[in-house]
């Protein structure tokens, strides 16, 4: 396969993925990211993409074990000790300076894995505020978007293992021992919230003190790093830090972080320049009559621009702000002092809507820029709808600043977007009750089906309770039936025992000790003399081969008479040979061989009978 047709693949898969799935890789780095799904492609034997979307699709566990290739959570308790060293040491007094007593302290753990570092930052402060103050201030948002690692963070249960690069007084205070575990203290641990966030698509936690967010940016292509950045210069407090990993720099990113300590990547927020002082005011030239008209006419000037029903704004060709109405102060919280001030110092000039770009556009194009539906978030909570008018200011056919005029259309946009809601609603509505009308129509089809059906099931049913009743009658004979051989079998059986028991008493009364085998040379019965003469109990050999057996007999001796008498060439065989019976002591022993055959003439087996010679029998 070309590499043009692979990439096609692989941009088909990662769209697979972000439909069915809901994650969204394709802002990751094509390189990385390839090589970790052809790794989970070659472990389960798979060559092309296409055929590992085919394989995804008929088995959905699949994704799980894909996403945690891509995912690869690789984190540990104070990674880079120097860089956490530098954060408790210097990052940390700086912040809690900053703040007045009681003043919540907010935190974000973005790529948080599997919470190592969210624990890490929290026994920092712990340490630095003391528990109750810890409990009552802090909150540490540590996200991810690998649901399975954030399962395992909010267990807050780690191995021995895990803890080892934490200092064992700080292991010992911060963590309590549970089922071969040790778990965060859950006192401290309620100040640690988890959640799921995606970088690229969610919104970011606003008003933190400190961000981390260590080897994840790493991932990502310039685009998105530098639209990732600009949220967290956003959701930043000023001041406020930003934390990154060993592998991760900002060096196109100056505008916005500025290192406070490059070798541990730790950065701060940009923060708003110095105040400039006021422009000076220019002396009049000229006689006083002259002078006063024209202050008259500026005066007049000033309040007609002060009085403007909308905000408005002027920033001249330097790139200060030259004036700003009572209504603009009033909305975007300025204040006299920022009058004279470069205009991209100020928050008004990249939020609601980056208006430095708008403003060239305006110089550049000499003409008028209008942008509508600007939302912009209010303090209470409530939005804003602007529409922003740009006009470009001339005085001798040069550009000399720009007239920026926000018309508020909250109540017009909201207006619309109720009518628009209520088209929205009446629409549904009416394809509802059609879809209402169509489903009636089709329930009233349905039930006169079942009807029927319900009909024709009444006469199966009747027809099986026939059937059933015939059957039962039958299994009544059955079990009588059953009931007379139960009883025929346990005359047998009483029978049998009977049989058994008489075998068992004619056998004890033999004076030698008696071994049946069958045709194998198994032991089927040992009597309780063959017990006596060898010292090996019944349960001891039955089953057993009996030429095998280590029982004081010269087994070898005899083995000829039981074969001939298994081959049915004799009737009798008899041997006596030297033994030493269950006390040790030496006997002669006469073994007779008898064959076992059945009524139709099968051989069965044989008896051996085994009976010590007294001495006068040896005479």
């Amino acid at each position: 396969m070309n590499p043009a047709q692979q990439d096609k693949q692989f941009e088909g898969l990662l769209e697979y993925l972000q439909s069915t799935r809901g994650f969204d890789f394709t802002a990751y780095k094509r390189p990385s990211l390839m090589r970790r799904v052809t790794k989970r492609m070659q472990m389960i034997k798979i060559d092309s993409f296409s055929d590992y979307m085919d394989y995804l699709e008929v088995h959905p566990e699949e994704f799980a074990q894909l996403f945690d290739t891509i995912l690869i959570n690789v984190t540990s308790f104070f990674r880079d000790q120097p860089s956490w060293d530098f954060l408790a040491q210097q990052i940390f007094p700086r912040i809690l300076e900053a703040k007045r007593p009681n003043e919540p302290i907010r935190i974000w753990s973005a790529g948080c894995a599997s919470g190592e570092e969210a624990y890490s930052i929290a026994i920092l402060l712990a340490e630095a505020l003391g528990p109750d103050p810890f409990r009552d201030r802090v909150k540490i948002y540590a996200t991810d978007v690998d649901e399975e690692a954030l399962t395992h963070a909010r267990h807050a249960s780690y191995s021995e293992k895990d803890l080892e690069p934490v200092p064992p007084e700080l292991r010992e205070k911060y963590f309590e021992h549970g089922s071969n575990r040790l778990i965060f203290r859950n006192d401290l641990r309620r100040s640690v919230i988890f959640g799921r966030h995606d970088l690229v698509q969610d919104a970011p936690i606003s008003r933190l003190d400190l961000l981390t967010c260590r080897n994840t940016l790493m991932y990502f292509n310039a685009e998105i790093q530098g639209r990732i950045l600009a949220r967290f210069h956003f959701a930043l407090n000023d001041p406020g830090y930003l934390f990154l990993g060993r592998a991760e720099m900002l060096l196109t990113h100056t505008n916005i972080f500025t290192p406070i300590e490059l070798k541990c990547r730790i950065f701060s927020k940009v923060p708003k320049m110095q105040m400039r002082d006021r422009l000076l005011v220019l002396a009049q030239a000229g006689n006083m009559e002259v002078g006063n008209h024209l202050a008259r006419q500026l005066r007049v000037r000033d309040v007609a621009f002060e009085s403007s029903p909308s905000a408005q704004i002027v920033v001249d060709a330097d790139g200060n702000l030259a004036m700003a109405s009572e209504r603009a102060r009033t909305l975007f919280g300025l204040i006299q002092r920022d009058v004279g001030r470069p205009f991209q110092d100020l928050e008004l000039s990249y939020r609601p809507i980056d208006l430095r770009s708008l403003i060239d556009r305006c110089e550049n194009e000499r003409r008028i820029v209008k942008v509508e539906n600007v939302q912009r978030s209010l303090p209470d909570g409530s939005a804003q709808t602007l529409e922003i008018q740009l006009t470009p200011l001339f005085e001798n056919g040069a550009t000399i600043g720009v007239s920026i005029v926000f018309n508020d259309q909250t109540r017009y946009f909201k207006l619309q977007e109720e009518l628009q809601r209520n088209q929205q609603e009446l629409e549904t509505a009416y394809e509802e009750l059609q879809s209402a009308n169509e489903e009636l129509e089709t329930t009233n089809e349905e039930l006169q089906s079942t009807n029927e059906e319900l009909e024709t099931t009444n006469e199966e049913l009747q027809s099986s309770n026939e059937e059933l009743e015939t059957m039962n009658e039958e299994l009544q004979s059955t079990n009588e039936e059953l009931s007379t051989i139960n009883e025929e079998l346990r005359q047998r059986t009483e029978e049998l025992n009977q049989t058994n028991a008489f075998l068992q008493s004619i056998l004890g009364s033999l004076h030698g000790g008696v071994a049946v085998l069958d045709v194998k040379q198994n032991i089927i019965s040992w009597s309780r003399r063959a017990e006596d003469l060898w010292g090996l109990r019944s349960d001891e050999v039955q089953g057993q081969s009996f030429v095998s057996l280590d029982i004081g007999l010269p087994v070898e001796k005899i083995k000829t008479a039981i074969r001939a008498c298994l081959l049915a060439e004799s009737e009798y065989e008899e041997v006596t040979v030297d033994a030493v019976n269950r006390k040790g002591r030496t006997i002669k022993c006469r073994v007779a061989c008898t064959p076992i055959i059945g009524a139709n003439k099968e051989l069965h087996g044989t008896i051996l009978m085994m009976e010590e010679l007294n001495s006068e029998s040896k005479k």
